[in-house]
């Protein structure tokens, strides 16, 4: 063991997450007893009232894990700001309908007012304390990086930005033979394979784990495919089952279903806002309210996509695509906002609603890009196994500029752990990262221009 605190560290995460809800808990246990108590139709005593507190910690504990709430010393501090705000608001709007019910009238809001805004300064302090703790007891690990054929500068630029927690000491090709290789991971205080081929890869990973040396891999499809699949005992040898079939029939009843309801609500729910936008749109230049584009969704389907039009009227004239890029001069004011807030994404409501898209899902790419990604890259059209989503795994845990491969990953791991529950906690998730500017980079210069320049060919 390198570092004896190690073993430690899911411990401590726990006493934080228990801390964390136990003192929330009790600030709401406070405010029950002293101002809503008496107001409910009867009056609880006894168990009824351990029961509200027990409600109120069983939401805070949901709400933290759809909301990543609970991954102390994982992600950045603001992340983590983010992920508690979020629970916290979420939780005690619940528990105030809920006491609503109870008291069958709408009764003070204060008191819960008051509750949140004394968890939100607890919670922020455990953010901060967790973040100074995780940092001392766990300084960055210096990691030693071996790649092969693919020059890994990119690679190590996203894992530089995670400075907290990772340090690329020392870079070295397979080519050096694995004698060399060997040497350098006993002194290393933690591995990354970075696509590397099978048989080596395979070698050094049997050599970490002998050596109890952590190990960090990249990911290949095939990677993706064995963590989705499924284990069978049914004699002494371990079986694995890939499926290699999408969403059986119920899942996809259920999804469907889901996606009537809620898209039905949310178009209710957001009318003034499409509203606004749609005058806003309209007034700034005269042109078309909506933006209309052939996209490519489940087993090859096309569709025309609805949005927001943020963009100057004939933005694409030559009929050539034209990613986005950070200072795009063809995005008008107005658009400005609607791209930041997301609101250009709302029209996709009616898409979901008549059954071209699904809540969740890969994001449905343009035509013109997926056949260019699956020339590039011919597992790309995996992607096509369910309905393309307004929101989704890549869309969640990648970026706007994310590369083509690294969504194809991404959305692999959705498919081959779909459930229900991954749908809602993906939807609920969307709402945090609406708040992270990271997440709506668009491409930068140079991947635009390299992009245009091949299609030229």
């Amino acid at each position: 063991m390198k570092n004896g605190l190690e073993q430690f560290k899911k411990l401590i995460r726990f006493l934080f997450i228990i801390i964390l809800i136990a003192v929330q808990s009790g600030v709401f246990a406070h405010y029950w007893f002293e101002n809503y108590n008496e107001l409910i139709l009867i009056a609880f005593a006894g168990k009824g009232n351990i029961m509200m507190i027990a409600f109120y910690a069983a939401f805070l504990a949901v709400f933290l894990y759809f909301f990543d709430g609970f991954k102390f010393g994982i992600h950045k501090t603001s992340s983590m700001a983010i992920s508690q705000v979020l629970s916290v608001v979420a939780t005690n709007t619940v528990v105030y309908l809920q006491i609503v019910l109870m008291a069958t009238k709408f009764i003070t809001v204060v008191p819960i007012i008051k509750v949140a805004i004394i968890d939100l300064v607890f919670a922020l302090i455990m953010t901060f304390l967790g973040d100074f703790v995780f940092h001392r007891c766990f300084p960055a690990r210096k990691l030693l990086l071996i790649y092969e054929d693919y020059e890994p500068s990119g690679f190590i630029k996203k894992v530089a930005s995670r400075k907290d927690k990772y340090i690329i000491d020392k870079v070295v090709n397979v080519s050096e033979g694995l004698e060399k290789i060997e040497e350098l991971i006993e002194s290393a205080q933690g591995v990354i394979i970075y696509d590397v081929h099978s048989e080596m890869r395979n070698k050094i990973l049997k050599f970490c784990f002998k050596h109890d040396v952590r190990t960090y891999t990249t990911t290949k499809v095939s990677d993706v495919l064995v963590r989705g699949a499924e284990r069978l005992h049914l004699f002494d040898t371990p079986l694995l089952l890939y499926r290699n079939t999408g969403l059986t029939i119920e899942q996809r009843f259920f999804k469907r279903l889901m996606d009537i309801i809620v898209s039905l609500v949310m178009l209710i729910i957001t009318s003034p806002f499409l509203l606004v936008s749609a005058l806003a749109i309209k007034l700034y230049d005269g042109g078309p309210v909506f933006f209309r584009q052939a996209r490519s969704t489940i087993g090859g389907k096309v569709f025309y996509i609805h949005k927001f039009r943020s963009m100057i009227v004939d933005a694409e004239k030559d009929n050539k695509p034209h990613p986005a890029t950070e200072r795009d001069p063809r995005i008008t004011p107005v658009g400005r906002i609607l791209r930041a807030s997301r609101l250009d994404e709302v029209p996709q409501l009616i898409d979901i609603l008549v059954g071209n898209m699904s809540l969740v899902g890969p994001r449905p790419e343009r035509v013109e890009h997926t056949e260019k990604y699956t020339e590039m890259i011919p597992e790309f059209e995996y992607r096509l196994k369910v309905r393309g989503g307004l929101t989704g795994y890549a869309q969640l845990y990648g970026k706007y500029n994310t590369s083509p491969y690294d969504k194809l990953q991404l959305d692999l791991i959705y498919i081959q752990n779909y459930s229900l529950l991954l749908d809602i906690q993906l939807i609920l998730m969307t709402v945090k990262i609406m708040f992270m500017k990271e997440s709506t980079e668009g491409f930068d210069e140079e991947v635009s221009k390299s992009f245009s320049e091949d299609k030229k060919e």
